[in-house]
């Protein structure tokens, strides 16, 4: 089992997080509500959807997750001002920053499916890494400001995604529900 993974007979329900919390489910369409924990020894795969809505505006997002299995770099949690880049959920996403429309997520323990809603004022690409940094996979979506939210998801046959990038060529993006599956 991975060691970001709580264990299994832990009473979730009474425990004090004191860190973000994400949503832990088997379900990869990750239809769960913001804030929700869950977690289900017996299903496979083990999928953990980030709920950003516990960090304050502006919080550099870098290590508030590894306890979960991931960090990033290149993220400020934000409540976006301009309505052309709407959350999927909740009120808070992800920016690519500062340095703009890029950011990545590095798995401290490799992953086979990751996921994100995504809205970028230009062609946004996703792409996966193994351990060597070689690319094992990859999608992109063509913008969609002002259009809603575009799912991007990866897959490995392997499970051997060990770090991702979400970059939008010369422009501005915004992640949510980033969501990654063992």
């Amino acid at each position: 089992m991975s060691d970001f993974i709580r264990d299994p007979g832990q009473n979730l329900s009474s425990t004090a997080f004191s860190e973000p919390r994400p949503v832990i489910s088997s379900d990869w369409n990750l239809i769960s509500k913001a804030g929700d924990l869950a977690y289900l020894p017996h299903c496979s795969p083990v999928c953990v959807r980030l709920d950003v809505e516990d960090l304050p505006c502006f919080t550099v997002v870098n290590r508030q997750y590894e306890a979960w299995g991931v960090r990033f770099e290149n993220a400020v949690a934000i409540h976006p001002s301009n309505p052309l880049y709407p959350p999927y959920s909740g009120e808070m996403v992800l920016l690519g920053a500062p340095r703009d429309g890029w950011l990545e997520a590095r798995f401290l323990h490799p992953v086979r499916h990751v996921g994100s809603c995504v809205v970028s004022s230009r062609r946004t690409v996703i792409q996966a890494f193994n351990r060597q940094n070689q690319l094992v996979a990859e999608a992109a979506a063509e913008a969609n400001l002002g259009q809603g939210n575009t799912s991007l998801r990866l897959s490995s046959a392997a499970q051997n995604i060990h770090r991702v990038t979400l970059e939008c060529f010369d422009g501005q993006l915004t992640v949510d529900d980033f969501c990654f599956c063992s």
